[in-house]
């Protein structure tokens, strides 16, 4: 698997070349306990040791990396750490969600209805990676329109990981056929009836339930 290259439109060359081992360190390509050489993956992308170091630095201040003298020592995504990953999105969309129950959300749900049924299409294309893009969107967008500078600050903490996480995990949905993707479609859809309700209570249990689910569906996806 590589990154869309459509999703790196306007990176620099340096979150271009983090992206690509992000993945491949955390889809097991690149194991735990192997040396990234700088000179190596600078040979690999035909540029300078600089935006490899500068990639290599992204992916040590996201953990999954430590940094050495010549290069880095990869320490890649445990199953702890992947339940931590999970943990702290659902603490922010958790918080997100219902923090619009008090606000109007009607502009908010008609993009997030829209998104759901591009998601339809994309099943109907045998289109995976618009699928991943638009659940990623679909997520992101709730928590944009939550307005609240500190979530926003530690939800683009772990932002990287989590687009490449759900790009991986979407890999294994598809690969289950349609009733899966159609339950995936039904779990979003039950996120906007969520909201729509405005009633705090409903919003919590809504979004523990998908957590709940999709952490299922990462650990087989990453095992």
């Amino acid at each position: 698997m590589h990154y869309p290259s459509e999703w790196l439109h306007g990176a620099s060359l340096g979150d271009r070349i983090a992206s690509e081992l992000r993945l491949h360190v955390i889809d097991g390509t690149i194991k735990a306990g192997e040396v990234i050489s700088e000179n190596r993956v600078a040979a690999v992308f035909g540029t300078s040791r600089s935006p490899v170091r500068e990639a290599l630095k992204a992916l040590a201040n996201e953990g999954l990396i430590r940094l050495e003298r010549m290069g880095a020592v990869v320490l890649g995504l445990s199953d702890e750490d992947l339940d931590e990953l999970y943990d702290v999105r659902f603490l922010i969309e958790s918080f997100a969600q219902q923090r619009l129950a008090a606000v109007d959300n009607g502009k908010l749900l008609e993009k997030l209805r829209q998104m759901i049924d591009k998601m339809e299409l994309a099943v109907k294309h045998e289109d995976m990676i618009a699928f991943s893009n638009l659940d990623f969107s679909f997520h992101e967008a709730i928590i944009i329109e939550a307005k609240h500078a500190r979530i926003q600050h530690l939800w683009k903490s772990i932002r990287q990981i989590v687009l490449t996480v759900m790009l991986i995990t979407t890999e294994e949905v598809f690969s289950q056929g349609a009733a899966k993707l159609s339950m995936v479609i039904d779990k979003h859809r039950k996120i906007v009836s969520g909201l729509e309700t405005k009633d705090v209570n409903v919003i919590r249990n809504v979004v523990q339930d998908y957590f709940a689910d999709s952490k299922v569906t990462l650990h087989s996806s990453l095992s």
